[in-house]
């Protein structure tokens, strides 16, 4: 089948609570449209065999994300920027680089209780593609991220949609917001003639002192 193309590159941001559904609908857009998949999960552990989340990892793995998205931007492709884009700070700084590259920034916020949220943290299933890279999270991270969340202004432009919907519905949703953006065309196919650059070398920091270097990875970013 073919995917949607919309008529610039996009650079779709996501944004919800812990559990809310962000790699489901990452995973399912990427199924949905031209567009790259920078997935920050798979990413992390990728490159570190036993993930800490501590400040110097978060802004190894951030790094390479908004590498691969330059990368990508600058290519002319779509990016699903995946991972959980919580301070205002951080997107307006991918906003900014949308903006550098003539792309549209989009951020889809999944909205959705807290208690509902939480509950699905505890069970993820690494069998399952959406949690392969999510671990569970206590109480106790749940609440610290919430509470170092920044909802959206205004200023920035956003698409609500529910977490608990079935993902034909939050596409209908996305793709409503994109065509009141004047954002869709019909092409089947806009990937033809553009530069993929589909293999990354993945080169950690060596002074982090947990990665091995002889364990090294190339990783297809589909």
């Amino acid at each position: 089948m073919s995917k949607i193309v919309p008529a610039r590159p996009l650079l779709i941001m996501l944004y919800g609570y812990p559990g809310a559904g962000k790699s489901y609908v990452a995973r399912q857009l990427a199924n949905s449209l031209s567009a790259a998949h920078v997935q920050g999960e798979r990413i992390r552990h990728d490159l570190f065999s036993a993930p800490s989340y501590d400040r110097s990892e978060n802004e190894a793995v951030m790094n390479l994300m908004n590498y691969l998205t330059q990368e990508f931007l600058g290519a002319g492709m779509s990016v699903i920027f995946d991972t959980n884009v919580l301070r205002a700070a951080q997107r307006l700084a991918l906003r900014n680089l949308a903006k550098k590259y003539k792309s549209q920034p989009l951020l889809v916020w999944l909205q959705i209780d807290p208690d509902s949220a939480y509950l699905r943290t505890q069970r993820r299933d690494r069998r399952k593609s959406d949690d392969r890279y999510s671990d569970p999270v206590d109480r106790k991270t749940f609440e610290a991220i919430m509470s170092n969340m920044q909802n959206p202004t205004n200023a920035e432009d956003y698409v609500v949609v529910s977490g608990k919907h079935v993902f034909n519905t939050q596409l209908s949703a996305i793709l409503k917001k994109l065509n009141d953006m004047n954002m869709l065309q019909h092409i089947d196919d806009l990937s033809s003639g553009l530069a993929k650059p589909g293999l990354v070398n993945l080169i950690p920091n060596p002074n982090s002192g947990r990665v091995d270097l002889k364990r090294r990875q190339n990783i297809v970013i589909r």
